[in-house]
């Protein structure tokens, strides 16, 4: 294949510092180079501490929202300082600037959460304590289990191992697909679909460009797949039809069907558990108007009270 890296200097990757954030841009170098025949330095990554991981005693919500993980790298992006950035999808704001736009995803890994610290969510401990950081997370486990009290745990995969391994909560919920890219594939039990649908996006990477280089959108390009692309943009497209914030229960996901159509399921939450709205349907894929009106559809189905968490 013919070597179109930018001239005379390597590819130049962002991605923030922590360790899963770097092990995701590993992954999307390794994808890079083999997509166009070349050597390792070829590309390079360029971390950077983003705001999101500084401040771990809050809600994330309360200090910003996902903006805290791309900011910096959206600013090194407009300044010139990377080429392109490497995102898990999840942490991507739903409305992105239009000067920046996400070129490639690299294929989807499990979507599952996986519970750490029990053998299932039905073997908690009577009025047992969560540790998580997520508001979907903690409304399915009270939906599911009233009994159990969500505890607050912020910070990379380690911090809250460790946070667990001292005590501190009983259990926590993790992203399957991080503590595979962190080689921890015998840390916990992954919770069927069925029982916790994961968070838009959850299991994919993406990577994001300046939209008006067409030589650097077309390098990156060239690793995108089609069908995790599909699925992750009918899911943001759900999400911004809620108008949701990280104060949000929310969860969806799509899957590609024989025949090519993408079956998209969402739910929102309140807080506590106690009101869960959820659909289901088949869509075509790239219809993002239709998964825009599934979000609204079940706002409609809402609450009040349940509505006004989505309400900007």
């Amino acid at each position: 294949m013919t070597d179109t890296a930018p001239p005379h200097r390597p590819l130049r990757l962002g991605s923030r510092a922590s360790p899963l954030a770097m092990a995701q841009a590993r992954l999307a170098a390794r994808a890079l180079c083999d997509a166009h025949g070349w050597a390792e330095n070829r590309v390079v990554i360029v971390p950077v501490t983003a705001s999101g991981d500084k401040v771990l005693d809050r809600p994330l919500a309360d200090i910003g929202g996902k903006a805290l993980w791309t900011k910096e790298l959206d600013h090194w992006l407009h300044d010139g300082t990377i080429d392109a950035s490497v995102h898990s999808m999840k942490d991507v704001e739903t409305i992105r600037p239009e000067t920046l736009c996400i070129a490639a995803m690299l294929p989807r890994a499990d979507v599952r959460d996986t519970l750490v610290g029990a053998a299932s969510i039905e073997a908690l401990p009577q009025s047992g304590r969560l540790g998580t950081s997520s508001p979907r997370r903690s409304a399915q486990i009270r939906r599911l289990r009233p009994d159990i009290m969500p505890v607050l745990f912020r910070g990379n995969v380690a911090t809250r191992l460790a946070r667990l391994e001292a005590g501190e909560a009983d259990a926590t919920l993790l992203a399957t697909a991080g503590l595979a890219r962190l080689g921890q594939t015998h840390v916990g039990t992954p919770v069927p679909v069925a029982q916790m649908l994961p968070a838009p996006s959850q299991g994919a990477i993406g990577i994001e460009v300046l939209a008006g280089n067409a030589t650097i959108a077309a390098l990156v390009g060239a690793v995108d797949h089609r069908a995790t692309s599909d699925c992750v943009h009918a899911e943001r497209a759900v999400l911004e039809g809620l108008d949701g914030s990280c104060h949000s229960p929310i969860a969806a996901l799509g899957t590609v069907e024989q025949g090519g159509h993408i079956r998209l399921r969402a739910e929102i939450l309140s807080p506590d558990g106690t009101e869960h709205i959820a659909d289901v349907r088949l869509i075509d894929r790239g219809d993002h108007a239709a998964a825009y009106a599934l979000g609204r559809e079940l706002l409609a189905a809402a609450s009040p009270s349940l509505r006004a968490l989505f309400t900007p």
